[in-house]
């Protein structure tokens, strides 16, 4: 498959010197990384397929890769990040299958995985629906999914002290990350009960969401 094309996400790809401004950024966000790579480990066995959609820099399946035996693969649409996730993989010395792709296409076959992820990266999705249904087809039978995201309901005041407080960031680096949330990120974000409306249409039709201030987790599993 070729991703480019027909355009899978929403606004501006995350390519060139985008894609190398937000890995730089995000690597400050490490704790949060493992934390969620943590929370996928409590769902799988020793020697799991997992699948991480749209890595980006890759930080979560390098995490993952380094908590136990796991088959580890990321496909992301942007072929920058393609590059940076695999050179930060050689770097820490870990084995993370990344490839090129479209979540509304993935070039995977039926029931591959035993357990999916999407962090950050679903309201950029161009068909939300149809990638809840690749997701479905590609988890095995019983395998889980869990989608992490921003909250489309979330204030400025809360964007802003994320940033501040939980991020860390200060100056221009802020002021940029700030101006994203508002002006792109939380127009595309989805909230509670759009995520249900959404599940409710797609293969899986049901679904657990978990909440806090500022994001949701969309938990699915494959009957």
């Amino acid at each position: 498959m070729d991703a480019k094309t027909e355009k899978g996400y929403k606004g501006i790809g995350m390519n060139g010197f985008i894609a190398t401004w937000y890995a730089k950024n995000t690597a400050k966000d490490i704790a949060h990384y493992k934390n969620d790579a943590k929370k996928v480990t409590e769902h799988v066995s020793e020697g799991a397929n997992i699948l991480e959609l749209a890595p980006g820099p890759g930080y979560l399946a390098i995490a993952l890769a380094k908590m136990g035996d796991y088959r580890i693969t990321g496909l992301d649409i942007s072929e920058k990040f393609v590059e940076i996730a695999e050179a930060k993989a050689r770097e820490e010395g870990v084995e993370v299958d990344f490839r090129l792709g479209d979540a509304a296409k993935m070039p995977f076959t039926d029931e591959t995985f035993d357990f999916i992820i999407c962090r950050a990266a679903f309201k950029n999705f161009a068909q939300p629906i149809v990638a809840i249904d690749e997701i479905n087809r590609v988890l095995k039978a019983g395998g889980k999914a869990v989608i992490i995201d921003l909250r489309g309901d979330v204030s400025k005041e809360v964007t802003d002290q994320h940033v501040e407080e939980d991020l860390g960031m200060t100056g221009i680096n802020a002021l940029m990350t700030k101006w994203t949330f508002r002006s792109m990120l939380i127009k595309r974000a989805y909230t509670k009960d759009q995520f249900e409306e959404m599940v409710t249409k797609s293969r899986f039709q049901t679904c657990r969401i978990e909440q806090d201030k500022i994001g949701l987790e969309v938990w699915l599993q494959k009957r």
